[in-house]
Formats: C-alpha cells, sequence, structure tokens
C-alpha cells in the first residue's frame, strides 16, 4: 500500500518549515505568495491529500505586503503615512500589510539606498523621490526582480516604474498664477521658491504658472526660483531675503514643501506690505495662516483618496500578466480662509 504523503513529507518537499504548512493551509499568520505558490507546487508533485484546500486557500485572499518610502517626517508626510497604512490593512481584495518609512537625508544616493533596503521585505513599492539616475537605477534593479514600484506625488522618468499617482502639477502652476494674478498688487516682484527642480511635479508647476503669468498678467516680474529642498529653515532664509531685498515684493509661490519657512518670514514681517502667499498642503501650520491671513491660498492633496487609489494599483501591479502600468492625476484642493 503506498504511503500517503504526510505535512511533514509535503514541508520538506516545498523547503519550508511544518508551521509554514500549517499558516498556509489554515491561514493562521500572513505567508508570502511566492511561499504559498511553492507550497502548492510541492503538493502537485508528491500527490499530497489536501492540494484543492491549499489552491482554494490562496486564492480566496492573497497577503500582500507593501512598503511605502516618504519623505521628510512632518506632517503632511505623517497623514499621508496614515492613511496609506490603513488603506492597506482594510484593503478587501487583499490581506493586507504595510511597511512605511520616511527619509530624513534626501540625497539620491541615500534614497537609492534606502529603496534597495526595503525593496526585499515586500511585495510592491511606492515611494515620493525626485528623478535622478541613481534613483532610477534602483528602481529598474527592483522592478527587474519581480517587485512593482511606483511614484507617489513627483513623477521619474526610467519606463520600468509601473505607474504614477498624485495631482496633476500643470492645474496647481496655473491655480497659483489665477490666485496671485488677481490678489496681487498689478505692479511688483513674484517670488517663486521650489524643493528642487529633480522633482518633476515643482518643475511642472512652476512652469506653469510661469505661464500663466505671462498669458494674463505680463507686467509682473517674475524672479528666478529658489532652491529650498523642501526644508523650512532654508525657506525661511530665502523668503527673508526676499523681503529684505525687494520692496517691491507683490507675491509668492512656494510650488514645493517648506511652507512653515514661509509663514514665519512673514509672521516676522515689519514696515512694508505683506506679499501675497500661496503654498502647498493643509497643515495645522497653514490652516492656522490662512485664518490669521498670513498666507492667503494653499493647494492641498487628497490625501484618502490617494491613498486608497495607491493600494488598489499596488494590488494591481502585483497581477502578473494582468496589469497595464498608468498614471493617475487627481485636481487639488483648494483652501483659503473661508474654508478651513
Amino acid at each position: 500500500m503506498v504511503k500517503r504523503p504526510t505535512l511533514t513529507d509535503l514541508a520538506h518537499a516545498a523547503g519550508v518549515s511544518i508551521a509554514t504548512v500549517d499558516r498556509v493551509i489554515n491561514r493562521r499568520l500572513p505567508v508570502s505568495d511566492d511561499t504559498a505558490q511553492r507550497v502548492v507546487k510541492a503538493a502537485e508533485r508528491i500527490g499530497y491529500h489536501a492540494t484543492s484546500l491549499l489552491k482554494r486557500r490562496i486564492a480566496e485572499t492573497p497577503v500582500r505586503k507593501f512598503g511605502f518610502l516618504l519623505q521628510k517626517r512632518d506632517a503632511f508626510y505623517q497623514n499621508l503615512g496614515r492613511e496609506l497604512v490603513q488603506a492597506t490593512k482594510s484593503a478587501k481584495e487583499i490581506e493586507g500589510k504595510a511597511i512605511l518609512e520616511f527619509i530624513e537625508e534626501l540625497v539620491p544616493a541615500v534614497v537609492a539606498r534606502r529603496l534597495r533596503d526595503i525593496a526585499p521585505k515586500v511585495d510592491a513599492l511606492a515611494v515620493v523621490a525626485m528623478d535622478h539616475p541613481q534613483i532610477n537605477q534602483a528602481v529598474d534593479e527592483i522592478v527587474a526582480r519581480g517587485k512593482p514600484v511606483v511614484t507617489l506625488l513627483s513623477q521619474i522618468t526610467t519606463p520600468s516604474c509601473k505607474g504614477h499617482l498624485g495631482l496633476d502639477s500643470r492645474k496647481c502652476g496655473r491655480i497659483a498664477g489665477w490666485a496671485i494674478s488677481r490678489m496681487a498688487k498689478q505692479e511688483g516682484r513674484i517670488g517663486i521658491l521650489v524643493g528642487s527642480h529633480r522633482y518633476l511635479n515643482q518643475e511642472t508647476s512652476e512652469i506653469s504658472f510661469r505661464a500663466y503669468m505671462r498669458e494674463h498678467a505680463p507686467q509682473m516680474q517674475l524672479l528666478e526660483p529658489i532652491i529650498n529642498l523642501d526644508d523650512e529653515r532654508i525657506a525661511y532664509e530665502a523668503v527673508s531675503g526676499m523681503l529684505a531685498s525687494y520692496p517691491d515684493l507683490a507675491a509668492i509661490y512656494v510650488a514645493g514643501g517648506g511652507q512653515d519657512g514661509l509663514i514665519k518670514a512673514l509672521r516676522e514681517l515689519t514696515g512694508q506690505p505683506r506679499p501675497v502667499a500661496v503654498c502647498n498642503e493643509l497643515t495645522a501650520s497653514t490652516q492656522a495662516a490662512l485664518i490669521e491671513n498670513v498666507i492667503d491660498l494653499a493647494l492641498g492633496t487628497p490625501v484618502l483618496p490617494l491613498a486608497l487609489r495607491t493600494i488598489s494599483h499596488l494590488t494591481a501591479a502585483c497581477e502578473e500578466g494582468r496589469f497595464t502600468p498608468q498614471q493617475t492625476f487627481l485636481p487639488p484642493e483648494i483652501f483659503v480662509s473661508e474654508n478651513v
């Protein structure tokens, strides 16, 4: 009589522990999709009696672990991170697990290293990053190993990236131009701050802002953009310098981060008219600044819709042969003192 394969036989054939096989069968704890598939193939190979049950268990709800690599641990990214983690855990089509990490040092080599570090721990990855050869190379390597990577908020140019989700940056820039051309005095200089031109969303916002101002307020003089690395201290120094150098400064547009530095500099302003100010994101500090008329308009990211769409995108990207990379652009939210 042929001996029926046991659980021990299956574990040996699959090259995993008995506990791992038990987790696959009974779904006690998450098991990676690769490991679960290896157990199923081993079960088919040795004629394990519960092979059909194993297949059903795997088909029911796949376990997916998503990684999120966000930028500096400020209020906006903390909020975005919370929503991404919650959306992962709440997703109905998967048993989702999330790994959330922040990058304080936005040097391309550091970002590339952090990407390579987190990739082995997850099934798919979403990242906020600048467009740089070192980062693109890291993404290429990760995708080549079967781990989809998508970008959030700012795009990168490597073709291997499996999609992008963020704001419509062209609309952001033109909305800022629309607001400033109507609220600012009709002659004067306009200051512009960007985190880095390697953030393609910020580059697009600045270009679109300039295009709108050329069309609708050509009499206003736009200054060359100042790079602030999305750092509030650098932004504070930049805005303070502009205010001191240009008494006719009519407006300031912050196309990236560093809005807290803008707010601090404007709060300290005395002896000259306050310029119109447009910046990004509704946080506790920008909300207070809007209410107190320190700034005039904030363009916000709809964080919850972005998080939900990101999880759907990553889930689909994990389905081999059934996914086409795509870009999702959300309209910005508009906040003024009367709607916060």
